[in-house]
């Protein structure tokens, strides 16, 4: 397994890609990930802190607090899909590297790309699914079935955006891939 945060001796961070303008939209993407990362903070710590006020008002003064349980699941829908394309720039995400020191590194970057573009495929159905739920719910009215009820457009439209920005964030990653330069080879006379 690898964590794309604890490879020693690397420089941490997105990998700046070859192509001008994939590394150009890379740095795009790098920008809005850092604001979305700074959003997704804020709403952890927010929702950390409406499920604190909402234990403590239970407990001390017996008041029931109807709205937080919702509003801590979309903040953390929102954090979670937000996010996700953050931790995808930096292959962030948990891989199974089971097979990398068996395979030559040709079949090896095949299966690589391989990989992202299943994942690009996968994450660009889910987000077009997602932005069809999103519609629905909002030209329909959905609601939750609490007294609270907010519109189920957010947390939907939270999942559709953080799923296209993923997609897009893995598409940029197999074009940079693509139009990787190869390695010169060294040490040949």
């Amino acid at each position: 397994m690898s964590h794309g945060s604890e490879i020693e001796g690397q420089n941490i961070g997105p990998a700046i890609p070859d192509n001008p303008v994939v590394a150009g939209l890379s740095g795009l993407l790098n920008k809005l990930n850092k604001v979305l990362l700074a959003l997704s903070m804020a709403a952890l710590i927010l929702t950390s802190v409406v499920l604190t006020y909402s234990v403590v008002t239970r407990y001390f003064f017996r008041v029931p607090t109807d709205w937080q349980d919702e509003a801590s699941v979309f903040m953390l829908v929102g954090v979670t899909f937000l996010s996700a394309a953050y931790v995808q720039s930096y292959r962030g995400h948990i891989g199974i590297e089971a097979l990398t020191g068996i395979l030559p590194d040709r079949v090896n970057a095949i299966r690589l790309l391989f990989v992202d573009v299943v994942s690009f495929l996968f994450c660009a159905f889910f987000s077009w699914k997602s932005w069809t739920l999103c519609h629905e719910a909002f030209v329909d009215g959905q609601t939750t079935t609490s007294t609270f009820a907010p519109p189920l457009w957010i947390p939907y439209s939270l999942m559709a955006f953080g799923m296209s920005l993923l997609a897009v964030q893995i598409f940029v990653q197999v074009l940079a891939r693509i139009t990787k330069k190869r390695a010169a080879k060294t040490g040949s006379t």
